[in-house]
């Protein structure tokens, strides 16, 4: 199941898209409701958008400019129901944001949750992996024309003016995220991971991207480039995805996949088929306390980058960083069991955070975790110019 991380990250988002938005395994009838969400806006925004939309991008008469408006403005109002449904944890985070700035989140939120559901929606159940390959390709060429000002649909014309509003909003990010929604497709992409590096690659694509997408629409501090906040943006996102994979163990073997390097697994003398059937042992509870720490270790570069950001920013990172960190306290109060226990916060926990997160915001950067930082190397993606062009050749086929 894609687990793109749209929803959690603010700085980064949870993608949280459902693997892809916030990686939980729904209930049959839950998952059938969101199903049907998504499919009813996605009909919603090609009603919409009946007639040329690309026409309104280039005709400028008084006519085609209200009906522009008028189709935008119910676009972002679908953006923001969908994301209100999908990603509750990251709408909340929405609402500290200025209200431009939280329109433009939702349009990205429901690009990656769109791209998710290629790969993880009821479609693509009955599609085998070529056609899924083909999905995927055309969704790219629409992405393509989308940067061009050539929308397909309302939802399209809403990610069309955030670039509008948000010049400087790169397209490769958008891009990497199909690849790594093309490597979780059976039969193309991969169900082990040896190393982490491979595994932070997966990362990357699927979260870290949402980062350097919703960069941008935050904002920066005086001085501080959108080049120098790169790196927290990504380490926040990668933390996230992280937690995702740790949460959902259990759930994941269930579907044949596990997340977590093989070279780890050896190092501490956990067997994946151990996994598979779900066997909590001491070794394996070892394993969980190295990777806890290593995410920790993500969190902790990502709260250092928090006063890159613009002032208005602060909050709804900072929230996004202290909730979703949560989950894995709960993980340890669970006995590391992820097998049985699913971790979660709940919405009183989330708002009696959110003070903290507040006091915190005032004063960023400062983080505690008790994680000892020489354990964890910082990765590739630290003084970059081009993440996509620091990845080893060899992972390029995933």
């Amino acid at each position: 199941m894609t687990r793109s991380s749209c929803e959690g990250v603010s700085m980064s988002a949870s993608t949280g898209t459902a693997k892809g938005g916030g990686g939980a395994l729904l209930p049959r009838g839950e998952q059938e409701i969101t199903d049907q969400s998504l499919n009813r806006a996605v009909s919603n925004a090609k009603r919409l958008a009946q007639g040329d939309l690309t026409n309104l991008e280039l005709l400028r008469s008084p006519a085609d400019i209200q009906r522009r408006r008028t189709v935008l403005n119910q676009a972002y109002q679908e953006c923001e129901r969908i994301t209100g449904i999908f990603a509750k944890t990251f709408y909340l985070g929405t609402k500290f944001m200025s209200p431009v700035a939280r329109k433009a989140i939702w349009a990205i939120y429901v690009w990656c949750r769109r791209t998710d559901d290629i790969v993880d929606g009821p479609r693509a159940m009955v599609r085998g992996k070529k056609s899924l390959q083909k999905d995927l390709e055309d969704w790219s060429s629409r992405l393509e024309d989308v940067w061009e000002g050539k929308p397909r649909d309302s939802l399209d014309l809403a990610l069309v003016d955030v670039r509008e509003v948000y010049p400087t909003l790169p397209i490769e990010p958008f891009k990497d995220m199909i690849d790594g929604m093309v490597m979780d497709v059976p039969g193309i992409g991969k169900n082990r991971y040896k190393t982490f590096e491979e595994l932070e690659l997966y990362c990357y694509r699927v979260a870290g991207t949402v980062g350097l997408m919703v960069l941008p629409v935050l904002g920066t501090a005086p001085g501080v480039s959108e080049e120098d906040a790169k790196f927290p943006a990504l380490s926040l996102g990668i933390a996230l995805q992280l937690t995702n994979i740790l949460r959902d163990v259990g759930e994941d073997a269930v579907r044949g996949r596990i997340y977590l390097p093989l070279e780890d697994m050896e190092k501490f003398g956990v067997d994946p088929d151990n996994i598979m059937n779900g066997i909590l042992d001491d070794n394996y509870k070892e394993f969980m306390r190295y990777q806890i720490a290593r995410a920790r270790f993500y969190y902790q570069q990502a709260a250092r980058g928090i006063p890159m950001l613009a002032p208005q920013a602060r909050l709804p990172v900072q929230a996004s960083l202290d909730m979703y960190s949560k989950i894995l306290e709960v993980i340890e109060n669970n006995n590391y069991d992820n097998f049985r226990n699913r971790a979660y916060i709940s919405k009183v926990e989330k708002l009696l955070t959110l003070p903290f997160s507040y006091l915190r915001s005032l004063n960023p950067g400062k983080i505690d975790l008790n994680i000892d930082e020489s354990e964890f190397k910082l990765t590739r993606f630290d003084k970059i110019d081009m993440v996509r062009e620091t990845f080893p050749k060899d992972l390029e086929e995933y």
